[in-house]
């Protein structure tokens, strides 16, 4: 294949891959809030609008599981429980950055 063709499977894979994580609703909402620094259960509660606690506790295990987001328990007293992002989930700021300008410019006009 000539170095100017894109082997459209593998991209394909890759994206479905990311969005195997990233599509499932909330995801990039919680990899977004914690962008701001390490964030407790409810603090991200209050700052992703709308999720449940069931929700917002399964999103952060798959969120975990996929290597964006690290669990710290501090033992106390009193027992603390905080989230932060990896460097994988780190990297993701940017590119949520992006979207969210790209939502702004193509799809404001829609939601309204």
């Amino acid at each position: 294949m000539p170095e100017t063709e894109t082997d459209h499977s593998v991209c394909d894979a890759a994206v479905t891959l990311a969005f195997s994580v990233l599509g499932k609703r909330w995801n990039g909402m919680i990899v977004s809030s914690l962008g701001g620094g390490p964030a407790g259960f409810a603090g991200l509660r209050r700052a992703v609008t709308g999720i449940s606690d069931a929700v917002l506790s399964d999103r952060l295990a798959e969120l975990s599981d996929a290597g964006l987001v690290v669990r710290d328990v501090d033992p106390g007293p009193p027992l603390a429980v905080s989230y932060t992002l990896t460097d994988a989930g780190r990297r993701l700021l940017p590119i949520l950055d992006d979207l969210g300008r790209w939502a702004s410019d193509n799809l404001a006009a829609r939601a309204h």
